[in-house]
């Protein structure tokens, strides 16, 4: 056997390669493709393979990649009933947490509502390698949504085991060097939930309620399904709890104020932010143009959520 590294020299992607062995004229290279996409892992693995091939004397390149799993820390966003701006704020709040330096990946899991691909203004379709998913890029996230998976306005006649199914193969997508996966669960309590929380162990859990009681009583049942699944809730967010009048200025409450933070403290659970039923964020958020991505006052405002996530998150 001789000696692999006089043998070959200088490779591309030194600092990937953890052993080389040169024998009868096959080289064999191990290499670390820790937080490489699946194209960067194709690119560095033909790189290296030329290059070997190029070497007097080195009849076969035999390239072993091998990656660690990153360490990913999954939130759900969760709520007790539709129509709450659950997606809008899961949305928002992950190009928030990009804009902080994150590294985020945004599953959306909301089977009989898929919704992220018209909130992030983008109608791409994800590649497959290897039968996994590549996620599509969108605002310095990356992102799935099981509404890419079929014709807009067709819809998702799903049972149970096929809706967690799905879940599982955009969970097994290959998201590359992501450190947070937010995912935007359907309304709820039922399979989809379930299955995240038995499959995946989510660190923690968001819930996004309006201040009306009839919000609030369903979300006080999605706080109790992840407290008895042994999940932590991170927090509440309140939801259209202010509507200013662009007339006049004043400001109204048409589903009452206050609510989600008086649960929250009832339940123990952290308030995390109270959020406007804003003619603004829905214009934006129908035309594709979230506005964490913007900057301005609705930016600030999902910042802030952000901020305070990662302050829980971190004790």
């Amino acid at each position: 056997m001789t000696d692999a590294r006089d043998e070959l020299g200088e490779l591309p992607h030194e600092e990937r390669i953890r052993s080389r062995r040169l024998s009868g004229g096959i080289a064999t290279l191990i290499v670390d493709a820790t937080g490489l996409s699946a194209a960067d892992r194709s690119k560095v693995e033909d790189e290296l393979r030329l290059a070997a091939l190029a070497r007097p004397g080195i009849d076969d390149a035999r390239i072993a990649m091998t990656a660690a799993e990153p360490s990913r820390t999954l939130i759900a966003i969760g709520s007790g009933k539709g129509g709450v701006g659950k997606s809008t704020v899961s949305a928002n709040l992950a190009i928030a947490l990009a804009r902080r330096g994150k590294k985020v990946g945004l599953i959306d899991a909301d089977v009989y509502g898929p919704s992220q691909p018209t909130l992030l203004g983008t109608d791409a379709k994800p590649t497959a390698e290897q039968e996994r998913l590549i996620p599509v890029d969108a605002h310095g996230i990356k992102f799935l949504s099981l509404g890419q998976l079929v014709s807009p306005g067709h819809a998702l006649a799903w049972r149970g085991p096929m809706a967690t199914g799905a879940l599982a193969k955009l969970m097994e997508a290959d998201w590359g060097d992501s450190e947070l996966l937010i995912v935007d669960l359907p309304p709820g309590t039922g399979d989809v939930q379930l299955s995240l929380i038995q499959r995946s162990r989510p660190a923690g859990a968001v819930i996004v309620s309006t201040p009306q009681d009839l919000s609030l009583s369903d979300a006080r049942r999605a706080v109790d399904l992840f407290n008895k699944m042994s999940v932590p809730v991170l927090g509440i967010i309140e939801n259209m709890a202010t509507y200013l009048c662009p007339h006049c200025g004043e400001p109204s409450h048409p589903f009452g104020t206050g609510g989600a933070e008086t649960a929250a403290r009832e339940m123990g659970v952290p308030f995390l932010a109270r959020l406007p039923l804003s003619l603004a964020i829905r214009e934006a958020s129908d035309a594709g143009r979230p506005p964490a991505a913007t900057g301005g006052p609705d930016a600030e405002a999902f910042d802030a959520i952000a901020a305070k996530l990662l302050e829980v998150l971190a004790h």
